[in-house]
């Protein structure tokens, strides 16, 4: 996982949908499909799309303290 990303999931409460295709390793499309299927939360602002950090990793069962453990 580039280290961006990963500093994103410390210190953000948002990822862009491009920063959640690539920490789940899937295409953006992907991401967009999974995001249109209510697979993976999201939040619409205004006109942009972002996904919570907190329920992706709530969803792939990750704890706020392994993202420290990096």
């Amino acid at each position: 996982m580039p280290e961006q990303i990963a500093a994103a999931l410390r210190y953000r409460a948002t990822l862009t949908v491009d920063e959640t295709a690539s920490v789940l390793g899937i295409s953006r499309s992907a991401c967009y499909e999974a995001i249109h299927n209510d697979e993976i939360p999201s939040l619409r602002i205004g006109r942009r799309l972002v996904v919570p950090i907190r329920p992706l990793m709530t969803l792939l069962g990750v704890e706020a303290a392994d993202l420290e453990d990096n």
